[in-house]
């Protein structure tokens, strides 16, 4: 009786161990299946999605080489100030109320409305000119607050595009230069521009762009002081006006260099700058560092690692057969 007994014990401590054993594989499957948690990322623009496609699409392609996908484990809320840069504070704002992760940044303006909204949600700027500058990180190697992400060196870029028209239109003397200098960023590469003017002999005439009518007014004053060439800064009045700025260019016959691949898109002659797509692609490492545990004021400020030249052959051509005789 008593073996019989214990013989009952010993098979309900083997019926308990596979109970057990089936709860716990149960329960592992159960976790197994439960989806990662959704990362919500927040895309501020101050453009439309259209004009910004190219910047998008490498932003989201390095997402997805690093394992992410839309709709599954991340989600992008995208907003667009559609040129508009008064709209940038309302939309950030909304960015904040979806509780977003991290907010991706296209711009100096942009970065400035983010930050005014948020000191606490991780900010990746995927393109800013002068990021110390204009006061966004305490410096490169260590930004300090909530922000990171990819500056451009935009003032030192615009020397170097002043030195491309010369070497362009070698017997250069005079260039207009068209710009806004209440946008971040212009200031600095003034200085920038003056300096390297005054090393290749060039005189400069400043011509402030502030609404789309200061344009023509621009190349007017341009052409009375017999400019031989106009550099076109980077700002929001003038990335709207793109194929104004290109009409206007050919028809006062004066070569005229931008500040990104957009404006040669909409037929201007040429344009020299860090390579965007590129900066936008990088971007996503960022995104993936900080949605790791990294935070923003201990990854450094990315400097510019490529650099292109993009040329309109088309204009190019159209401005030989104006000039042929």
């Amino acid at each position: 009786m008593t073996q019989r007994v214990l013989g009952s014990s010993k098979r309900l401590k083997l019926l308990a161990c596979v109970v057990c054993t089936l709860f716990f594989a149960v329960s592992s499957s159960v976790q197994a299946q439960q989806p990662r948690k959704t990362s919500r990322i927040g895309f501020l623009s101050g453009f439309s999605h259209a004009v910004y496609s190219a910047r998008i699409g490498a932003f989201q392609q390095g997402l997805r080489e690093l394992g992410y996908i839309e709709g599954k484990n991340i989600l992008i809320e995208y907003r667009y100030a559609e040129g508009k840069v008064d709209r940038l504070p309302a939309l950030a704002a909304e960015l904040l109320n979806l509780k977003v992760d991290i907010i991706v940044t296209a711009g100096p303006a942009v970065t400035r409305a983010a930050k005014q909204a948020t000191a606490k949600v991780p900010i990746v700027m995927a393109s800013d000119d002068d990021p110390v500058g204009s006061g966004f990180v305490a410096n490169l190697a260590r930004p300090g607050g909530n922000i990171t992400g990819l500056a451009t060196f935009g003032p030192e870029i615009s020397a170097k595009q002043l030195e491309v028209l010369k070497e362009i239109v070698p017997k250069l003397s005079h260039v207009g230069v068209f710009g806004d200098v209440i946008r971040p960023g212009t200031a600095q590469a003034l200085n920038e521009i003056n300096v390297a003017a005054d090393a290749i002999g060039v005189q400069l005439q400043y011509l402030e762009v502030r609404a789309p009518k200061d344009i023509e007014t621009a190349f007017q004053a341009a052409g009375k002081e017999h400019a031989e060439a106009v550099l076109v800064q980077r700002s929001a009045v003038l990335f709207t006006q793109r194929r104004q700025l290109a009409d206007l260019a050919a028809q006062s016959r004066l070569p005229a260099l931008y500040g990104s691949p957009e404006y040669v898109e909409d037929g201007g002659l040429m344009s020299y700058s860090v390579s965007i797509p590129d900066q936008f692609h990088r971007a996503a490492i960022y995104v993936d560092r900080i949605l790791k545990g990294a935070k923003p004021a201990d990854l450094p400020v990315e400097q510019p690692k490529k650099f292109a030249l993009v040329v309109n052959l088309k204009t190019r051509e159209a401005d030989r057969d104006h000039d042929s005789p």
